[in-house]
């Protein structure tokens, strides 16, 4: 083959390397990508259905141990839970200080009050607030009724929602305060008092645990939407509303209800 042909060949090379197609631009980097982070996730790990330990098997579970592990996996970080006594969340949400976690998760109702020195998630849940009260009590039924009789005390978490409610109906010298949520379920079935404002969702875990000994009253004090809690300015919380959005989409959020709220609309 002489040189002029090569030259040929050579150009229309170039020619038709000009006219292809260009090359497809990268991907775009996903978002919602949280690059393997790990994430510090404070629990108070007593209260279920959203947190606690199985007595039998040892393990942490709930539906907050789910909902979030999932979300994780959407978003590629990893979850890192941490036993924080509520005082320490409640800390966080009365002041603009900085928490030592990334994020708490505990059935957390969403307050305007709380919302200036915190950001909430989406709501995860919304439940209605009852009293829970001994199997078979007959002495109230309402919570009218509870109040008119000044020998009957509550028992109650300060810093919780519940223990507003609470003081609306008899004021702070009936209520017997607890520091722990577990404590007041076990004083309640020992006797030591005679009711307390528990959401629709945790008395469920309560009851089915111990069926015989307790049960929720029909009257609704209060509904209330629950939520995850991001320190004010998270760069958290938008990417797990998207999660949360994504969970109720796919049919996730449904199942892991149904697993630990069974039989809940």
């Amino acid at each position: 083959m002489n040189r002029r042909n090569l030259l040929m060949i050579a150009s229309l090379a170039l020619f038709a390397a000009s006219c292809a197609a260009p090359a497809a631009a990268p991907a775009a980097a996903n978002p919602n990508d949280l690059g393997g982070r790990e994430l510090v996730i404070a629990v108070e790990n007593a209260y279920p259905p959203f947190n606690y330990k199985d007595e039998k098997t040892g393990e942490n579970v709930g539906l907050d141990y789910d909902m979030i592990n999932d979300i994780c996996k959407r978003l590629n970080c990893k979850t890192k839970f941490v036993t924080t006594s509520w005082d320490a969340i409640v800390a966080v949400m009365e002041s603009k200080g900085k928490a030592e976690w990334d994020m708490a998760a505990d059935g957390i109702t969403i307050t305007p009050e709380r919302a200036q020195n915190v950001d909430f998630s989406d709501p995860v849940i919304n439940v209605a607030q009852r009293l829970l009260v001994r199997k078979g009590e007959s002495r109230f039924k309402t919570s009218d009724e509870f109040k008119a009789n000044a020998e009957l005390i509550f028992g109650a978490q300060p810093g919780t929602t519940n223990y507003v409610i609470m003081e609306k109906i008899v004021g702070k010298d009936r209520i017997q305060a607890y520091d722990q949520f577990g404590l007041i379920v076990q004083a309640l079935m020992n006797n030591d008092i005679d009711a307390t404002v528990m959401d629709d969702v945790a008395s469920s875990g309560n009851m089915q645990a111990n069926p015989d000994k307790l049960e929720t009253l029909s009257e609704v004090l209060a509904g209330e939407d629950l939520g995850f809690v991001f320190p004010k300015g998270s760069d958290l919380r938008d990417v797990f509303n998207k999660a949360l959005a994504d969970q109720r989409a796919d049919g996730t959020f449904a199942k892991l209800k149904e697993k630990w709220i069974p039989g809940s609309k």
